[in-house]
């Protein structure tokens, strides 16, 4: 009952009226403020810098972890563990357009970068983002010591890869 009864109090005498329009002014006072401090956000370019680094390491780990799956069903191997190298990150390729013309003594050609956004936030479109090359692999497997299962090895990995076998080294896992 007090509540109820303060609430009427202070709507007979127009307090009500003037405490509403004081919070509202404290309100835009704030917001204002807020819009002069600075902004404590991440750099946008050190996140996508190392969101592509963390993507890249993924991206090795997870290969890694599906060879040492694959290599463990060749006939002979038995337990696999697989090193990879990289050679690159991750590359990203953006967008062109172009324009050509060929004229009687000479020709022209005339490309340039897709701009996307509005603003003050433009950027170049991306037409693809290209994964890691890896440039070379060392396995070692319980197998490793017979000619059979190191040429198998070799062979198996330089197709999955797409690397020629004198990128890669197979041993016998101790």
């Amino acid at each position: 009952m007090e509540i109820a009864e303060k609430l009427r109090e202070l709507t007979k005498g127009r307090k009500l009226a003037v405490f509403m329009t004081i919070c509202g002014v404290l309100g835009l006072l704030m917001i204002m403020i807020s819009s002069l401090l600075p902004e404590n956000a991440p750099d946008k370019k050190k996140t996508a810098e190392m969101n592509s680094k963390t993507d890249a390491v993924r991206y090795c780990d997870d290969t890694e972890r599906r060879l040492e799956n694959f290599l463990a069903d060749i006939d002979g191997a038995g337990e696999v563990r697989v090193y990879l190298t990289v050679g690159s990150d991750e590359r990203y390729v953006y967008a062109t357009e172009g324009r050509y013309s060929r004229g009687d003594s000479k020709t022209e050609e005339e490309e340039r970068y897709v701009i996307v956004g509005g603003g003050g936030e433009k950027n170049a479109l991306i037409e693809t983002i290209r994964t890691p090359e890896i440039t070379g692999a060392v396995v070692a497997c319980q197998g490793g010591e017979s000619a059979q299962v190191r040429e198998s090895v070799y062979k198996a990995v330089s197709a999955a890869l797409d690397i020629p076998t004198s990128r890669i080294f197979v041993t016998k896992l101790r």
